[in-house]
């Protein structure tokens, strides 16, 4: 039988340790290739290149067995491409990331790894968000690459439920101290931000965006729950925005 074909990407950019990490899991899984941005591409979200021209080149940066380019758009570029241009048929998996960073909770809405993921599985293609809450560059990796493995085997195995992926969290530190794997919900948190206005050496007002993640939710079956007691945390995501009760609610309420 074929080996399954899986795609690879981030929005860390090529050269990022977060994707060789998940190069080398995947290896052992199927054929790989990587489709990733030629320079960071943190907080894309699901951005798209419309005003100008994309450049897609092969790229040597890994083992001879994977297939490797570099494009200059965003996460989402990256997987439209390799899906029409770059690939011989639809893979069996993408997988995005491993992100230099925690994608739990609302950071899901921001993030380019995640965007990437939610592209492919619109698609059709099962799919996967990896993130490290480590921005380190230097992060040690060992963790993620073990959640990843057993993830991973359990997507190519078993398959996920119709128009859902994965959002993966992994807690910063080494396996021995990961406790497990928690299937959770997305915590109910949120940034509360403010831009911080200073002055160039011109003089000029520019302004600089700070705040801090708040998360008041305490429920014990959440992602942020689960990273902050050292468990693997797995969200299931949709990517249909439907607010059904939304629905219900203006049904019983309106008057149209």
């Amino acid at each position: 039988m074929e080996k399954p074909l899986i795609l690879v990407t981030n929005d860390d950019g090529i050269t990022a340790p977060g994707i060789k990490a998940l190069i080398e899991v995947a290896r052992k899984f199927g054929k790989v290739v990587v489709v990733a941005p030629d320079s960071p591409q943190s907080g894309m979200g699901h951005a798209i290149t419309l005003t100008k021209p994309l450049r897609l080149h092969p790229s040597a940066m890994f083992e001879d067995d994977v297939d490797a380019y570099e494009c200059s758009g965003t996460p989402v570029d990256c997987v439209k491409i390799a899906v029409d241009k770059v690939l011989r048929r639809k893979p069996d998996l993408c997988i995005s990331g491993v992100n230099h960073g925690s994608n739990s909770s609302i950071n899901i809405i921001y993030s380019g790894t995640m965007s990437a993921a939610v592209e492919a599985a619109l698609e059709g293609i099962p799919s996967i968000g990896f993130s490290l809450c480590d921005f380190a560059y230097d992060a040690d990796f060992s963790g993620a690459k073990d959640a990843a493995e057993k993830v991973i085997a359990q997507v190519l195995k078993n398959g996920l439920a119709a128009n859902t992926l994965l959002n993966v969290n992994i807690p910063k530190g080494k396996v021995k101290e990961i406790k497990g794997i928690k299937i959770c919900r997305q915590a109910m948190a949120k940034w509360e931000e403010e831009f911080d206005a200073r002055k160039d050496p011109h003089g000029r007002e520019y302004f600089w965006l700070t705040g801090k993640f708040v998360n008041k939710d305490k429920g014990e079956d959440t992602d942020e729950w689960a990273l902050a007691h050292n468990y693997v945390s797995v969200v299931p995501v949709q990517y249909d925005l439907t607010a059904h009760h939304g629905i219900n609610f203006i049904n019983q309420n309106w008057n149209l």
